[in-house]
C-alpha cells in the first residue's frame, strides 16, 4: 500500500513563519510534523509515500533526502550521535513528489496521485494530522479496511461548537469504534449536524475512489474538487466505514495544538521533562 500525503497547502494560520517554511516542516520539539507522519505510514508498513507539493514546498523534499555537506561535517566533529541521526531521516524513505500545480482541493490533490499509486487501495494521511496512538493511526484503519473491503475514514467525537468546521457523518450502524456511514455532510450548522462525528485527516480509500474523483464538476466559485464529494457517492455506491481512530490526535494548523502537541512529546523525553514541569508549574503559579 502506498500513502498519499498532500502538502500544498499554503498554510496561511501560521503567517508570517509560513511564508518561507512549509507549515509541514513546523517542529515537534526537534522533529518537523511531516516526520512524524511518516513515521506513522512506516510502522504501519507502508511502502510507498507520495507527496502532493506546489510552489514553495521543495524543502519538504530536501528534508528527506541525502545531505552530503551536513553529514561530512558532522563526521569530521565526531558528532556521532547527530550523524547517525540524519542517516535514518535520508534512509527512511524515497521521495515521489507530484506537483499540484494550482489549488484545486483536497480531492484534486489525490487525484494528482492517480498514476504514481497503482491499482491498489492507498492511504491518505493529512501533513497537518498528527495521530498519537500506540498502534499507528493509519494501521488501525488498514486492518478495518482488510476486514470490510470498503473505503474507511477515520472519526472522532467533537463537541458540538466545532461541528462546523469538519465534515460530519450520519450513522446507519455502530458496532465499538466501527461505524457504518450513512451520509456525510460538510461543516454543518450545529442544529443540521446528523450526529458529532468528525472525519479527521486518515482515509484507507479503495482505487475506484478515483474514477468518482475525476467526474467531479468543481465547485463553484473555488473551482475546488471536494473529497467529501466522492466520499459521499462511494457511501452511495459501495458503502463507506468510518472508525473512531484509538489515541489522541492534534491539529498541527492550528497554533494551540500545535504547542499542545510540542508539550506532549517533549514531556516523554528523558532530558526534557523535569526541566519543563517545572518552568510550567512556575507559568502556572504567574499567571
Amino acid at each position: 500500500m502506498k500513502a498519499i500525503i498532500p502538502c500544498a497547502g499554503l498554510g496561511t494560520r501560521f503567517l508570517p513563519v509560513t511564508k518561507v517554511v512549509p507549515k509541514e516542516l513546523l517542529p515537534i520539539v526537534d522533529q518537523p510534523v511531516i516526520h512524524l507522519i511518516v513515521e506513522e505510514a512506516i510502522k504501519a508498513g507502508i511502502n510507498g509515500i507520495v507527496f502532493i507539493t506546489a510552489q514553495g514546498k521543495s524543502a519538504i523534499e530536501d528534508y528527506f533526502d541525502y545531505s552530503f555537506q551536513l553529514e561530512y561535517e558532522l563526521e569530521t566533529k565526531g558528532k556521532e550521535a547527530s550523524l547517525e541521526q540524519i542517516k535514518r531521516i535520508s534512509n527512511m524513505l524515497d521521495v515521489i513528489s507530484v506537483r499540484q500545480k494550482k489549488p484545486l482541493g483536497l480531492g484534486h490533490a489525490i487525484l494528482c496521485a492517480r498514476k504514481v499509486i497503482g491499482s491498489e487501495p492507498f492511504a491518505v494521511m493529512l501533513g497537518d494530522d498528527i495521530v498519537d496512538s500506540e498502534k499507528p493511526g493509519i494501521e488501525q484503519l488498514k486492518e478495518v479496511h482488510n476486514f470490510y473491503g470498503k473505503s474507511v475514514v477515520a472519526l472522532r467525537e467533537i463537541p458540538d461548537e466545532d461541528i462546523p468546521k469538519f465534515g460530519i457523518v450520519g450513522v446507519k450502524k455502530k458496532d465499538g469504534r466501527v461505524v457504518e456511514i450513512s451520509k456525510l455532510v460538510e461543516k454543518p450548522s450545529i442544529d443540521k449536524a446528523p450526529s458529532n462525528l468528525a472525519i479527521i485527516g486518515r482515509y484507507v480509500l479503495n482505487f475506484s475512489l478515483f474514477a468518482l474523483l475525476k467526474g467531479l464538476k468543481p465547485h463553484q466559485p473555488s473551482g475546488e474538487i471536494q473529497l467529501t464529494d466522492a466520499l459521499e457517492m462511494e457511501c452511495n455506491k459501495d458503502g463507506l466505514i468510518g472508525y473512531l481512530l484509538e489515541g489522541d490526535r492534534f491539529d498541527a494548523g492550528n497554533r494551540l495544538e500545535l504547542i499542545q502537541a510540542t508539550i506532549t512529546y517533549a514531556l516523554r523525553r528523558g532530558d526534557l521533562k523535569e526541566p519543563l514541569l517545572a518552568f510550567l508549574r512556575d507559568c502556572l503559579a504567574k499567571y
